[in-house]
């Protein structure tokens, strides 16, 4: 069970997990994960982590069928720059590998931005802390068990 997981359990959030058969060749984890689970790309959500002003880390949830608008991010979280974080920061950080970083249970909790297309959605999937494996839940319950915030952060 991954920190992420037990973080939704300990919160008694409703959340339903969703294994897959994760390919390391996929050339992009968020799509292979929707088109694995059946799910509509749209509703399936990738964690990325940037650096902010070149020393504080952030997390930024979008659509896998977006790409992160840096500059929006910056802005929405109040720093000048904005660039993706280094991977090596990001594992040590989260307690994650990159592919398989989940918003949820991270080791030092970063601030963390949704993107607002997520309240359209009943539910949408985030990674559940390694590749193979999504969690579904609310919107509304990702929010509040990240402290985080709903923004237009994607193009």
């Amino acid at each position: 069970m991954t920190p992420g997981i037990k973080s939704a359990k300990r919160a008694k959030i409703k959340y339903e997990l969703h294994p897959y058969d994760h390919d390391p060749n996929a050339a992009s984890y968020g799509e292979e994960a929707a088109e694995k689970l059946g799910v509509a790309p749209e509703k399936v959500f990738k964690t990325l982590v940037i650096e902010l002003d070149g020393s504080t880390l952030a997390v930024c949830v979008i659509p896998v069928t977006n790409q992160l608008d840096l500059k929006a991010a910056a802005k929405v979280l109040g720093a000048k720059k904005a660039k993706m974080a280094d991977k090596n920061r990001v594992q040590r950080t989260t307690g994650y590998v990159l592919g398989g970083v989940s918003p949820l249970g991270q080791k030092k909790r970063l601030t963390t931005v949704i993107h607002e297309s997520a309240q359209a959605h009943p539910a949408i999937y985030v990674s559940a802390g390694r590749r193979g494996l999504d969690i579904e839940l609310a919107p509304e319950d990702l929010k509040n068990l990240t402290s985080g915030s709903f923004a237009h952060i994607a193009k």
